[in-house]
């Protein structure tokens, strides 16, 4: 069977905050959209947004780097995308992290999970309890969701009807 990771979101996301700087990754650049995008702010804009039926970060973004897609998921185009973080500040639910800012050139900086090695590297990584190697499944009913074939997360996600 194919390793797959389990991450904790809340508490992955409180050690950002923390300043403990918790590693990121990626899998293959042909899952992300609009450029290289990191598990975690997949993650979080798929299970943590509130999908807000005006979503205030659309409308405030001076560059048009948001959108949403047919799910209601909003996706950041990297490439569009000035960091100027007026979509941070005006989160009324303080989804949105400037982590997600940093530019990053290449992969260097980021774990690649479509690699065993690097995979079992950033578990190791990771702050304590965040995120760990399991054989689990997708489980609403235990509130852990695919994120991808490697990826679960758990989170407490947010219904919009």
């Amino acid at each position: 069977m194919e390793k797959k990771i389990l991450i904790h979101l809340p508490e992955y996301r409180s050690a950002g905050d923390n300043n403990l700087s918790p590693p990121d990754a990626v899998m293959d650049p042909a899952d992300t959209v609009n450029g290289l995008k990191t598990i975690r702010e997949l993650a979080v804009f798929r299970y943590t947004c509130r999908k807000c039926t005006d979503a205030p970060c659309i409308a405030v973004c001076p560059a048009k780097a948001l959108e949403k897609d047919p799910d209601g998921v909003i996706t950041r185009a990297i490439n569009l995308c000035i960091s100027c973080k007026s979509c941070v500040v005006i989160c009324p639910f303080g989804t949105l992290m400037t982590d997600f800012f940093r530019f990053k050139r290449d992969r260097n900086d980021l774990y690649d999970l479509t690699d065993e090695a690097e995979l079992e590297a950033f578990v190791r990584h990771s702050p304590g309890g965040t995120v760990e190697i399991t054989e689990a499944e997708e489980n609403h009913a235990f509130q852990v969701f695919r994120l991808n074939e490697k990826v679960l997360i758990r989170e407490q996600a947010w219904k919009t009807d």
